[in-house]
């Protein structure tokens, strides 16, 4: 609850959907709704069953297919990193899970696990401090012991389908086009991307028009780039004529609520923000946005899902990984009234699958499975090829980035051991604001002086030639 004064709360009867709202970000969606607490667990079996026996993790380092690879290369090398966990209970059933290591919402500890360790496993389940890959593996275990599918426990199926998008990362024009073609012939009617200076925005989505029907929606994170609302404003009101054009997420900053709100009053496409930031309440006192990216464990996200259904905005589910997150995903979808957006799980990037079958889009959206646990089954073989020693620490490559003006501006960046060390130059205004015709490529370190030189006096600000 917020400091100050005690404020009487209205009798539940007399409760409206603002009252919900009010309260429920206060803590009280539980009380009023019981949306947010987790569904009770069916007695199908005997509690001891679900003891924990066995934990173990494996490191994988998953590839990516050649055209993400590139741009990956530039930005994110280490998205490769997966843990998978998998739990095995006194039923001597194994549920799996997974971590992307180096970007999710939660990573398991050696102490997470130690916890778990000959315990109820239904009893853990809900805990989100546990990490990614542990807690789904036990929501896994679980299901597949009661012989339920995961979102018997999340809660009650609304939707038999549950919408996908494709994403990739900022890339040139031509790479963004020929990803588009690829997802359009996998199934997927929603593509997601970044929005970004340093590469043509208007190039990049004529090219990407030209491969996809008007039915197909492209989706852009510019994760606050475009500063202010004065400046976003003509920009997107002119790449809005294109039908294909469907959510702008985080044009801005956040916390500029009012901006936000003038964004997403001034253009047709729709306009997204995360979840929290800055405080739910706020956002929608505000009305700064159509709807939501939701991402997190399993209680938040019920939570989450909770105000979300009371406020009645839509969301997309934002949880990233390979398959076996996208089939969690799945079964969330498959509960949450609102997660009516295109979900967000990355998976599209790799190589390989994770799973024996794989996730099968058409018409843009998957099938929730119903079979027990995630419905899904991990393909050992392929955990094994790419089995690898956990690193100790986040890869960081050195990278050098050249980016060109057609005014013959020419500015350099090197890593510096931050991950947005380029989006963050960005976001502070210390490169030129989005024009046409300006491209981005990564520098292959040749061994010169001349490359360890650029290296030296751009680690820190931008270089300019």
């Amino acid at each position: 609850m917020p400091h100050g004064p005690a404020v009487a709360r209205p009798a539940l009867g007399n409760w409206s959907r603002r009252d919900m709202l009010k309260w429920g970000l206060a803590g009280g969606v539980a009380m009023a709704t019981g949306l947010a607490r987790p569904p009770k667990l069916p007695a199908a079996v005997s509690s001891k069953w679900l003891t924990v026996e066995t934990i173990k993790r494996t490191t994988v380092q998953m590839p990516y297919r050649e055209v993400p690879a590139r741009a990956m290369a530039r930005e994110l090398p280490h998205w490769q990193y997966v843990e998978v966990c998998e739990v095995t209970l006194k039923s001597q059933v194994t549920g799996f899970g997974e971590t992307l290591l180096y970007y999710t919402w939660g990573v398991p500890s050696d102490e997470a696990v130690a916890r778990c360790e000959g315990q109820n496993a239904a009893e853990l389940m809900w805990d989100d401090s546990l990490g990614a890959g542990l807690q789904i593996a036990l929501f896994d275990a679980v299901a597949r012991t009661l012989d339920v599918p995961v979102h018997a426990l999340l809660g009650k199926k609304r939707y038999d389908r549950t919408p996908l998008s494709w994403w990739n990362i900022d890339m040139p024009p031509e790479d963004m086009a020929s990803e588009c073609a690829l997802a359009l012939k996998s199934g997927y009617s929603s593509y997601k991307t970044k929005g970004r200076p340093w590469f043509d925005l208007w190039k990049q989505l004529e090219l990407a028009i030209q491969v996809v029907p008007e039915s197909f929606k492209i989706d852009m994170d510019f994760n606050d780039t475009l500063l202010d609302a004065e400046r976003a404003i003509p920009i997107l009101k002119e790449l809005d004529d294109l039908p294909q054009v469907d959510i702008w997420e985080t044009p801005i900053p956040q916390k500029d609520l009012v901006g936000n709100h003038q964004i997403k009053e001034a253009v047709r496409a729709k306009v997204a923000m995360h979840y929290g930031n800055p405080d739910p309440w706020e956002t929608l006192k505000a009305d700064a946005c159509d709807g939501f990216v939701v991402g997190g464990g399993a209680t938040t996200l019920l939570n989450t899902a909770a105000v979300c259904a009371m406020a009645e905005k839509p969301f997309w589910l934002q949880l990233v990984g390979s398959q076996i997150t996208a089939a969690f995903s799945l079964q969330c979808g498959g509960v949450f009234e609102q997660a009516r957006w295109p979900a967000v799980n990355c998976h599209q990037l790799y190589q390989h699958d994770l799973l024996t079958a794989p996730i099968t889009v058409s018409n843009g959206s998957a099938a929730v499975p119903d079979a027990p646990g995630l419905g899904f089954e991990l393909n050992r073989d392929v955990l094994e090829k790419l089995k690898v020693a956990k690193p100790e620490s986040r890869p960081e490559p050195q990278r050098l980035l050249e980016t060109r003006w057609p005014d013959g501006r020419v500015m350099y960046l090197a890593s510096n051991g931050t991950i947005n060390f380029v989006l963050n130059r960005a976001i502070a205004a210390e490169m030129p604001y989005f024009v046409k015709g300006v491209t981005t490529r990564l520098v292959p370190d040749d061994g010169s002086a001349r490359y360890r030189d650029l290296v030296q006096k751009s680690q820190k600000q931008p270089y300019f030639e």
